[in-house]
């Protein structure tokens, strides 16, 4: 019952963090909201809800920041990790559009075993390479549609989708020590808040512009609902840990590209062409098999 329990919590969340990409594209197409305000934004109000969920169960939010070594690592994590992130996940869908923006963040594994690689001074095995030969042949299929002539994407759009993939690969290893010792939920939380002071100031949310937008109930709707999705998204992705293997997480958070990409063909009219459709099949198998051949090459890794 655990396990069909842990099983639903993954199934959800992925559904949940799938259904934010076409949300923050419309709102980048559909107003003049920008980037930096719908991150300080949405950042904000996840942040504060899960640091709330937390204080509520009697833990302390605030003693991270009585240890110095900790409280460096957390805004380091919240700079590069946090913020490079979401920052390089929106300007992908904002270039690009949410199907291809969430897809490439898929990317992220590569880069990781590029890096353990580079830090272990050793190849990787054969079954990583297979994956990431997989992986980069969905990719291609993905950006131009098996056509050699050109990309069905422009060049920035594949710029902001590879620092994507490593932004989204140094948030996850960068914090692993620091998340075992302090708790993820609160690193997260805290790395929500800090960015979405980051954000506030960047995009310079003391002028009124911006605010006037929220005068459309729609709008306010949508960016409220991208901030309580990401996140219930987190909440029920950790939890599902608890209840499954970090493998069956990874490969069953294939749902998010899934569900990104039903709402966006609904919702906004995106199109997809026939092979696309064959390069999304491909990352999502070898991604997979990427997160089953590192399990079983270290069963305690988080790639």
């Amino acid at each position: 019952m655990e396990r069909v329990k842990g099983i639903a919590m993954i199934i959800v969340g992925s559904m949940f963090w799938g259904a934010t990409g076409p949300m923050m594209e419309w709102l980048l197409q559909e107003t003049a909201m920008t980037a930096q305000f719908m991150l300080a934004v949405r950042l904000t109000i996840a942040g504060i809800l899960i640091l709330s969920i937390v204080a509520m169960q009697k833990k302390s939010v605030f003693s991270i920041w009585k240890n110095r070594n900790n409280s460096v690592q957390l805004l380091v994590f919240s700079v590069i990790g946090m913020v490079g992130l979401q920052f390089t996940f929106v300007k992908s869908i904002e270039v690009s559009n949410a199907i291809i923006a969430t897809l490439l963040q898929f990317l992220a594994p590569i880069f990781i075993i590029i890096y353990t690689s580079i830090i272990g001074k050793v190849l990787p095995p054969s079954s990583q390479l297979i994956g990431i030969f997989g992986t980069l042949v969905g990719l291609f299929l993905l950006l131009t549609n098996g056509s050699v002539s050109g990309l069905l994407v422009s060049n920035e759009a594949l710029v902001w989708g590879l620092l994507l993939g490593f932004t989204y690969a140094f948030y996850t290893l960068y914090p692993a020590r620091l998340m075992a010792e302090v708790g993820v939920i609160i690193i997260i939380g805290w790395g929500m808040i800090i960015g979405g002071l980051i954000f506030s100031v960047t995009g310079q949310l003391w002028k009124p512009e911006q605010w006037l937008l929220l005068l459309d109930p729609v709008n306010v709707v949508i960016i409220i609902a991208t901030g309580i999705l990401g996140s219930l998204a987190y909440i029920l992705f950790l939890t599902s840990l608890k209840y499954i293997s970090p493998v069956e997480t990874s490969i069953l958070s294939s749902i998010e590209p899934l569900t990104a990409m039903a709402i966006s063909v609904v919702w906004l009219g995106a199109t997809l062409y026939n092979w696309q459709y064959v390069g999304i099949l491909l990352m999502l198998v070898f991604v997979a098999y990427l997160s089953i051949a590192g399990s079983k090459k270290s069963p305690n890794s988080n790639v």
